[in-house]
Order: structure tokens, then sequence, then C-alpha cells
């Protein structure tokens, strides 16, 4: 089965009840019993609900996986993962990576006496030098949020293995569309499912997906025992905007495309990131492990000046000033002061994520019309 066609019918099949087409929202929290034990494989919607069932096995088969386990957010879905570890343990991550995931690893975990490594991953033999016995976890975004560094799956996975080392991968910005972590080897594979998966800015979710039958058993078993899963409804929007995956995010590749062209030829524009130039970090990579480049795009201004950052930002008419990514709509953000707030200065300024750099998630709108709003807002 193809992806345009796991999109529409992987895990899907009709109401046995009604012959309903689109899953049905099952709107319980219980489920009634013939005898103490004697259901019908459900008993409270915490551990199990048929509509976030169907979408965890759809999800599964976009990933080429065996299992999938929806969250409440993404935050969630790592928390769950790092729940694996305790005091003592040790985490190998990248040093670009999503600002919440930092929070999480540096506020939180840390706390717990889980220590935490954060390197430069673009060259993978630098993941070598930090593996010790207490090791527990290599975690990898790529590409990364938000320099779009690209990180080696295949070369990160035989370390991994190599150790007996768990391998996990952030695949938020590529989607299944364009990458599949655990075709290289990945153990689980994260997503953010409010953004490229829902695609349409109005769910909050987060899903693993993953092949080991043992490792499933775990990550369940705290799932159910913390509770942080999604409600029917939002599974249900999940399973409707995934059915347009592969369309939107040809489309979202179309008009990156154009928009990092064009913001690479702007007079007033510095670097561009978009790892579809041949002169990107690890492009040759990229196009090893990925279908295409996505739209997700980051640039700085010659000026470097927050004030003309902050002044674009404020002028645009199509894009969008907001949190987040991934939906129809184009979005801009000023990493710095928003997703990334919570890293500090010195460490942002180490990757290259200047005051002046704007990110920006481009949408499925006309490219020629978001191409007139760059130009306008930067002027």
């Amino acid at each position: 089965m193809k992806f345009g066609t796991k999109v529409i019918h992987a895990g899907i099949s009709a109401d046995p009840t009604t012959g309903a087409v689109m899953t049905p929202i099952f709107q319980t929290s219980t489920y009634a019993q013939a005898s103490p034990g004697d259901h019908k494989g459900y008993e409270y919607s915490r551990t199990h609900n048929p509509t976030r069932d169907a979408l965890q096995k759809n999800l599964a088969a976009l990933e080429n996986g065996k299992h999938g386990l929806c969250f409440s957010s993404g935050m969630a879905a790592i928390d769950c993962i790092i729940k694996l570890l305790k005091p003592g343990d040790e985490v190998i991550s990248a040093n670009d990576l999503y600002g919440g995931s930092y929070r999480i690893f540096t506020k939180v975990f840390a706390g717990y006496g889980i220590k935490f490594h954060f390197i430069d991953m673009t060259e993978i033999k630098n993941i070598e030098n930090y593996i010790n016995e207490n090791t527990r976890l290599i975690w990898a975004e790529t590409p990364t949020n938000p320099m779009m560094h690209i990180i080696d799956l295949k070369g990160a996975n035989e370390i991994a293995k190599k150790h007996g080392i768990l391998f996990g991968v952030d695949n938020t910005f590529a989607s299944p569309y364009l990458q599949n972590p655990l075709d290289f080897g990945a153990d689980i594979v994260m997503h953010s499912v409010t953004k490229y998966i829902g695609g349409h800015s109005d769910v909050v979710m987060g899903a693993l997906v993953l092949n080991d039958d043992a490792l499933l058993e775990r990550l369940a078993f705290i799932q159910n025992s913390t509770g942080g899963v999604p409600g029917p409804q939002d599974c249900f929007l999940v399973l409707r905007g995934i059915k347009t995956l592969h369309l939107r995010m040809q489309r979202h590749c179309e008009n990156g495309r154009k928009v990092a062209e064009f913001l690479q030829n702007h007079p007033k524009v510095g670097e561009v990131y978009w790892p579809g130039f041949p002169s990107h970090l690890n492009h040759q990579i990229a196009r090893q492990q990925m279908r295409d480049f996505g739209g997700m795009i980051s640039f700085c201004l010659k000026d470097d000046k927050l004030e003309s950052a902050f002044r674009i930002l404020e002028r645009f008419k199509y894009f969008i000033l907001a949190e987040s990514l991934g939906g129809v709509e184009s979005l801009c953000g000023h990493p710095a002061t928003m997703t990334h707030a919570s890293i500090p200065k010195e460490e942002r300024e180490k990757v290259g994520l200047k005051d002046s750099l704007i990110r920006l998630s481009v949408g499925v709108e006309d490219a020629d019309d978001l191409v007139g709003d760059l130009e306008q807002a930067i002027g």
C-alpha cells in the first residue's frame, strides 16, 4: 500500500454497527461489561478508546511501524519516553532542538537526576565522545528546529545499536510523508501531531510509533499510568486531517522551494536555512533520507537587528505571527522570543540562532501571494 492510499485506508474500516465510513467519535469514558472482566476489549477510555485506536493504527502504518501511541501533546509523548529512564541515566541530544524539549529536559527531568548532553550532531561522530556506561538514549530532531540541521539517521542508529542505546527521533518537521526514521533503524519516532499531521491548527496532540513489542508494553504502561491521552474528538479531527496529508505536504514542499529561492536572492536577507539548497550543511544526507525538503525555512537579516526582524513580522499580511507550524495557513515566528525563549541566549547563539532569525512555516496558499507578502514585508 503506497502512502497516498495509507492515509485514507490504513487502520480504518467501516463501523461494524452502522457501516459508517468515517470512524465514529466514541465520546465515552467507560464501557459496559457483561461480567467482571468480560468485555469487548474496552474498559476505560484512559486505557483504550476505539477512535484513538484507529488513529494509532493509521499513524503506525504511515511511519512503517507496528505500534502507535497517541498523547495529549507532543510534550506528553516526550515525557513518556524520558520516564523510561532512572536517576543517573544520561541522554545525548542535539544542541539545536525545540525549546519545549530543552525545557523539559533541563528544568524537569534534570531535577530527577537524569543528565543531558546537548551536542552538535551534524557531525555524527561527535556522539561517540559522549557515550559512557550510563548513556541510555540518543535523541535527535532532523531537520532541527529552527536551524534546519540535518542529522544522519543511519549513522546515528549504527552508533546507538553498537552500544545498545535507545535511539529516538522527533520527526515533526519532516512528517511521515517526507521521512521515516524507523526505516533507518530508529527505535521510537515522535511527532507533535499538532503540526503537519493534524495540519489545520485546531488540535494539540502527540504520538509515538515503534516496532518493538516489549518497548510498547513499557511505554503503554507509562501512558496509562500517567494519563496524558487525547480525547476522541481530537483523534477524529486528526484522522480527518491525515486524509489530505500527502496533498498538503506536496504543496508545502512546492511553496517552500519558491519562498526559499526568493529569500536566497533578496539583498536584505543573510543566511537562509532550508535543506533543499545544495549548499546547506548535510544536504546530501537530506537527499538520502528525505523524499523532499519541506516547507520549514529560517532566515536571518544582513543587518542582524532585532528591531528589523520585529518590523518584518509586524508587516506580514498572509504570514500569521503565531506559535506552532505545519498548518495549511502560513505562519511566521521569532524563535529567540517565542518557541526557543526558554533556551539561554548564549546557548542559542552557539548554534547560530541569532536575534534577527525568523522562522517560516510555509502554508498551502498561492506561492505568488506568499512571495509578494515577503517582498512587501522585508521591503
